[in-house]
């Protein structure tokens, strides 16, 4: 089970993994929300791939196993407009401001869903426009359509994760949220204690986080984050 910013590199590693190893992986993608309701309710998995603070709670309810855990890097939010539109003005948080205002639609992940759409909820409270930004504001996470949106000219802006946006067609990344509003989400992953197959999936959890394939995540748009398992 997996959160929705690591889509594009399982794609692109999975088959890689599955050649090598013989193992066959299953991708249930959700957002953030969603999984850990799946979870409360008893749904299981082999691996859970979060951001590490959700993966730091589960821990503490024995539900990953703490010497499976990996971290795969971090990623912030970045603002795409539709390929071939003008790029608004994002460079200070001033104009990220009079840009949003400006802006005939917005998209982003909806607060209390994902990380990045709760975030994009505060800062809009932070900078005194949300209740300008209501009418025109989109909700809609990344894993549900909120990208291609922008993509088919539905919405002018879109701010997402930058691993949701890296690569895809029909879009320009016109660059990260300002520093002082920007989030940045650290990923990882684990195997779980109740996993039916404990060893392909520490072998999984490995393999996603070895160097030799730091390069994809990178590309992905995920930084590598200070002592990234040094341990492997």
């Amino acid at each position: 089970m997996s959160g929705g910013a690591p889509k594009e590199v399982f794609a692109l590693l999975a088959p890689k993994f599955e050649q090598q190893t013989g193992n066959k992986v299953k991708f249930t993608y959700a957002v953030i929300t969603e999984l850990r309701e799946k979870l409360g309710a008893g749904a299981t998995a082999d691996v859970l791939v979060l951001p590490t603070a959700v993966l730091d709670s589960l821990a503490k309810d024995g539900k990953v196993r703490a010497d499976s855990r990996v971290t795969f890097g971090t990623v912030g939010i970045s603002v795409v407009v539709k390929e071939g539109a003008p790029p608004p003005d994002i460079s200070s948080k001033e104009k990220f401001r009079d840009a949003m205002l400006a802006a005939r639609s917005v998209v982003h992940a909806t607060p209390g869903k994902t990380p990045s759409g709760t975030h994009m909820g505060k800062v809009m409270e932070q900078l005194g426009i949300a209740d300008a930004m209501a009418k025109k504001v989109i909700l809609k996470p990344a894993l549900d359509g909120g990208v291609q949106l922008v993509a088919a000219g539905q919405a002018e802006i879109g701010i997402y994760p930058a691993s949701e946006v890296a690569g895809v067609e029909g879009l320009t990344i016109v660059g990260p949220l300002p520093a002082e509003i920007n989030l940045e989400i650290v990923y990882g992953a684990a195997a779980t204690p109740d996993s039916a197959a404990p060893n392909a999936a520490s072998a999984f959890v490995k393999f996603m986080a070895a160097s030799e394939n730091r390069s994809v995540w990178k590309e992905a748009g995920f930084a590598p984050t200070a002592h990234l398992n040094s341990n492997l």
